[in-house]
């Protein structure tokens, strides 16, 4: 017997015939199954149509493995219009057996009426676990591996949406995730979503809300699995503190070359109304474009304007963070609000120092509505993450690239945690920090404009730099999750003990 069952997602057009053609008279695959949600008509003799319901869901992916008796599964999870490079599966195959990974993915072309550029993706780690990881269009996965995978870790959840991510997740426990570095096949381009904040944000869509509790549950129950789930209970008390403080907060903006905004910025946080006093600190970090002008006229009208500018010139945002908290005029807590966006009303620091108030936080997320330069809201519009609960939310973080805005912390926790010194996923890596331990206070009204525009550092981003960012947060995650083991770990040596005395 051959070694590859290959199911293929159907699409209409010539291109998708040749991709049958190619995998139908290849020396290594067995059978060709075509799965599609309704019936069509496929005039492909030899392959076999699976109608189910969605490509993910659970029942679609036990339909799928109930009818694969080879030693893999070759799965087209996309419907792109696939063409595969000569050589590609024996690649592929050698590299499954060589390595026993439960899963193999490689590198791809985008195919547009220019020609073609690769689609480089990044390596699997233990922090890939976001349920948006890109493994491209075409994996191949060892059958003894799912089978091993599901006798030992349970089968597929009943999910309409999340079943394959769920089998991945399961099977990533025992056996590696292989990425070869050769782009094997090409794809046609897909159309960019309708807007930015579309493709950014769908993950907080409310129209994506089922999705995303299916992702979460087999999420948590992955966490529980391999011994990184943390109770809703298992928090530490925030010790008060005694350090005295020059005011009770401070809005921080750390800045370089935003000219353009960063009046805006700080008059939006001057204009705060407060039942306390507070200050704005910008750590302006050597701009070359006159943003340094601009603070320094704003500093000489407005006393509560701190205008610092470091003394290194190696630091990255978080740098300008740690260089705001260790100041002598940073408040009791720190608020945060970027160089280009707005606070939503004058009643935002108050909302947001009145939560701290009201409970035991480390750190306090409000939520923000996206808008573009004109300040007119843009979709997806209000960003809340409720995806974030006190049931679960610690555990939910660690799946989701982001927490919200604005976001604010306990000087005295974080002048003893610090932030990494790095200019992307520093505030995602304090939040992780903080919830792995202590609580965080949300507050799901708009508190916040995040204005979408050319300059975002986010804005147009390649596809070497987005993999970068994403293998970057999943090595933040690597790390937090491995933190949450050991928590765990030494949370049961006690009880070890206690046993073996009796």
């Amino acid at each position: 017997m051959k070694p590859f069952t290959a199911i293929v997602r159907y699409s209409p057009g010539p291109r998708f015939g040749s991709m049958l053609a190619t995998l139908m008279h290849s020396d290594l695959v067995e059978r060709v199954l075509v799965h599609s949600d309704s019936p069509v008509e496929l005039s492909a003799p030899g392959c076999r149509l699976l109608v189910t319901g969605p490509f993910t869901s659970s029942a679609t992916i036990d339909v799928i493995l109930d009818e694969v008796s080879t030693e893999y599964l070759l799965l087209a999870v996309s419907p792109q219009l696939i063409a595969i490079e000569p050589e590609a599966l024996s690649k592929m195959l050698a590299t499954a057996r060589s390595t026993k990974a439960g899963l193999v993915y490689t590198d791809f072309y985008n195919e547009s009426g220019t020609g073609r550029i690769i689609h480089p993706l990044t390596d699997y780690q233990p922090g890939s676990v976001r349920d948006d990881f890109d493994f491209g269009a075409l994996l191949l996965l060892s059958m003894a591996s799912i089978r091993h995978a599901a006798a030992t870790h349970g089968r597929i959840a009943d999910v309409a949406c999340a079943g394959l991510y769920d089998m991945r997740l399961k099977l990533s426990i025992d056996y590696a995730l292989c990425h070869l570095r050769e782009p094997l096949y090409s794809v046609r381009q897909l159309a960019s979503p309708s807007s930015e904040g579309e493709g950014l944000f769908a993950y907080v869509d409310p129209r994506n809300e089922a999705v995303q509790k299916e992702m979460e549950r087999a999420f948590t129950d992955y966490l529980q699995k391999i011994g990184a789930y943390l109770a809703p209970d298992q928090f530490r008390e925030l010790e008060p503190s005694t350090t005295p403080f020059a005011v009770e907060a401070s809005v921080v903006i750390p800045v370089r070359n935003r000219r353009r905004t960063v009046a805006e910025a700080v008059k939006s946080a001057l204009s705060q109304e407060t039942d306390f006093d507070f200050n704005v600190i910008v750590a302006d970090n050597h701009s070359t474009d006159g943003t340094t002008t601009v603070l320094e006229e704003l500093s000489r009208e407005y006393r509560r304007l701190q205008h610092i500018i470091p003394s290194r010139r190696d630091l990255a945002i978080g740098g300008c963070w740690n260089e705001a908290l260790r100041s002598s005029a940073c408040g009791r807590y720190a608020v945060q609000l970027d160089s280009d966006d707005l606070y939503s009303s004058a009643h935002t620091l108050q909302r947001i120092v009145d939560v701290f108030r009201e409970g035991n936080y480390a750190m306090v997320i409000g939520s923000y509505t996206l808008v573009d330069e004109n300040l007119e809201e843009i979709p997806p519009g209000l960003v809340d993450h409720r995806e974030w609960s006190d049931e679960n939310g610690r555990n939910n973080a660690l799946r989701i690239n982001g927490l919200g805005a604005p976001r604010a912390f306990s000087t005295a926790f974080m002048r003893s945690v610090g932030f990494l010194n790095v200019s992307y996923g520093e505030d995602y890596a304090a939040a992780l920090r903080v919830c792995r331990e202590y609580r965080i206070g949300r507050i799901y009204d708009n508190l916040y404009l995040c204005r979408r525009w050319s300059g975002n550092t986010d804005a147009a981003l390649t596809i070497e730099q987005a993999n970068k960012n994403n293998a970057f947060k999943d090595e933040i995650r690597s790390r937090e999750i491995a933190e949450r083991q050991k928590i765990n770990r030494e949370a049961l040596r006690p009880k070890a003990r206690a046993l073996r005395k009796t």
